[in-house]
This record gives structure tokens, sequence and C-alpha cells, in this order.
């Protein structure tokens, strides 16, 4: 179970290894291939959204947060900004939900923030549309479109054997999407990411996919 240290006078976890396993060259190729297809037909979604944020809210267009990637290395994922510009960051304060939620081991519900999302906000959301724009992520080599899922924690709040989900690419859909997503617990989650991990193919990854887009249809879990 995680145990997040927020205190800066408590000594957190120490941080954990990682053996960084290389992206096998079918994954890449097939990264590229779908997103250089997918681009195109998203491009005039991409605008329409980025141009709406724009209207209806002072601030930037995409929200950019480090995350925890391949190896345990930081990077910076990009998402639509769907919540109003925070007078302070609001990272700490979720980072602590996201561990609590771990902790008890119930399902990982967001937390209720609708009174801070940006008009539209919740729609966007709901249709995963802020998640887009980290094809540029996928394209720049730091996100895969399958993998686990890079969340809020940051590496010294996991243990040892829960930290081998950083030994891939973390991705924008995952078993975890695809198989109850925040309906399930932490602990699950982690499960799910090492059988990833353990098991990846390319088999996988396209049945992974295909089912993303059957649960966005048919089968949200908010």
């Amino acid at each position: 179970m995680t145990n997040l240290t927020l205190d800066p006078q408590v000594e957190p976890h120490s941080i954990p290894s990682i053996d960084k396993r290389p992206m096998p060259a079918w994954k890449r190729a097939l990264d590229i291939v779908l997103v250089l297809i997918a681009l195109p037909i998203l491009t005039p979604l991409l605008l329409l959204v980025a141009g709406y944020i724009r209207l209806v809210s002072a601030g930037p267009i995409f929200f950019i947060q480090s995350r925890v990637g391949h190896g345990g290395e930081d990077f910076r994922i990009i998402k639509f900004r769907t919540m109003v510009v925070p007078e302070v960051s609001r990272d700490a304060s979720h980072r602590e939900y996201v561990a609590n939620r771990s902790q008890i081991n119930e399902p990982l519900s967001k937390p209720n923030c609708k009174s801070e999302l940006i008009r539209g906000g919740e729609l966007i959301r709901k249709l995963s549309i802020d998640e887009l724009p980290q094809i540029f992520n996928v394209l720049i080599g730091n996100m895969s479109l399958v993998g686990p899922r890079p969340d809020l924690l940051r590496l010294s709040d996991y243990e040892e054997w829960q930290a081998k989900r950083f030994e891939v690419l973390p991705g924008m859909t995952g078993l975890w999407q695809v198989s109850g997503k925040n309906s399930l617990s932490f602990d699950q989650m982690i499960d799910l990411d090492i059988k990833y991990v353990e098991t990846m193919s390319l088999k996988q990854d396209l049945w992974i996919i295909a089912r993303t887009f059957l649960v966005l249809l048919f089968e949200r879990n908010e």
C-alpha cells in the first residue's frame, strides 16, 4: 500500500530501483503509424477545443504537468486545460487525495471539482477530449498509446514492487482503463499495470486500443 508523506519533516520512502526496459521496435512503429493516421482526423477537433477554451476562460489552453515516466524519469504531460487558472497549484492536494484513496484500497474515483471547472469542462473531461493532446507526447516518445497510466504520485510514494509499472513507457490508455478504471482500487490498478509490463505484445496493444473505443462509447466509468 502506498504511504504518501507530504510533511517535509518526515522522511519519505527511499527511491525504488527500476529496470528500464527498451521499447520494442514494433511498439514505436505502431505509435507513430497510428498517430500520423489520427492527426489529420483529430486536428479540426483539437483546434476547435483550443479555440473554445481560449474563448470561455482566461489563461493557457494547455495544462502541462510533471509526471513520472519510463524508468522513473520525469516528463511533461500535455492536456487541455479544463479548470480555471488557480491562484496556487492544486498538485499537492490532488496528489494527497490519490494517495489517501490508495491507502484505504477503495475505488480511485476522481475528486469532486465541478466548481473549479471552466464552462464545458465537465463534458470535455467526460469524453476524454482533454487527454487528446497527449498524442504529441507519443510523437515525442515519452509516452506510448498503450501503457500504465501516469498519475500524480511521485516515485518516492511507491513501494519497490509497485515501481515495476515504470519499466515501460506510460500510455494514453491501458489495461486499467479498459478493465474498470475508476471503479477499481489502487492495488488493482497496480496489478493490471504489472500484468501489462509482463505480457506486453502487439496483439495485446491492438486489443486495448480497440477496447478503449468501446469503453469510451458504451462503458464509461467516471
